[in-house]
């Protein structure tokens, strides 16, 4: 009866699964906070390449202002 006793006392594993709850909240808690930022950066993404296409074109044009 003391060996169940005192493994059931015994508390060395309760630390590892205290971490691997706080890592998995945070690893949540970044997959949502990216669905809420991606749509956000792709349309970032899609304007900054449209003004780099039409800087490339102003750039190409022979001296034309732009």
């Amino acid at each position: 009866m003391t060996r169940l006793s005192a493994f059931l006392k015994d508390e060395t594993g309760a630390v590892t699964v205290d971490w691997v709850v706080l890592t998995a909240a945070v690893v949540g808690l970044g997959l949502l906070i990216f669905n809420f930022v991606r749509p956000a950066v792709s349309n970032l993404a899609e304007q900054i390449g449209t003004e780099l296409e039409s800087a490339k074109t102003c750039m190409t044009s022979d001296g034309k202002t732009c």
